[in-house]
């Protein structure tokens, strides 16, 4: 019941920085935690980062260790939009984003959330 689009994805060279959007429908955004998933060619995919649902904790964050300190995700409840800042990329971080929501932030399997979107394209070049 939840859809899902994300935008902001594109060529970045390393070292740079973007920030994707994904803006969400469904009367029910602001009660469900929201996530980022990223999936290279040939590769699973894989949990990015997390923010938790405010009804429950107040906007808690989950993120994987290799994009600690250079990621952040946020929320805006009143335009039911997460983003995901990104700095600092790197090669390793181009993939197909994707923005995810569910009931557990602190989920790393994809399994565990409900709704998609259909992905951005984040290529950085060295």
């Amino acid at each position: 019941q939840v859809q899902l689009v994300e935008s902001g994805g594109g060529l970045v060279q390393a070292g740079g920085s973007l920030r994707l959007s994904c803006a969400a429908s469904g009367r029910t955004f602001s009660r469900s935690a929201m996530g980022w998933f990223r999936q290279a060619p040939g590769k699973e995919r894989e949990f990015v980062a997390a923010i938790s649902s405010i009804s429950w904790s107040g906007g808690i964050t989950y993120y994987r260790d290799s994009v600690k300190g250079r990621f952040t995700i946020s929320r805006d409840n009143a335009k039911n939009t997460v983003y995901l800042q990104m700095n600092n990329l790197n090669p390793e971080d181009a993939a197909v984003y994707y923005c995810a929501a569910g009931s557990t932030a602190q989920a790393m399997d994809v399994k565990a959330w409900d709704y998609w979107g259909q992905g951005t394209q984040v290529t950085v070049s060295s």
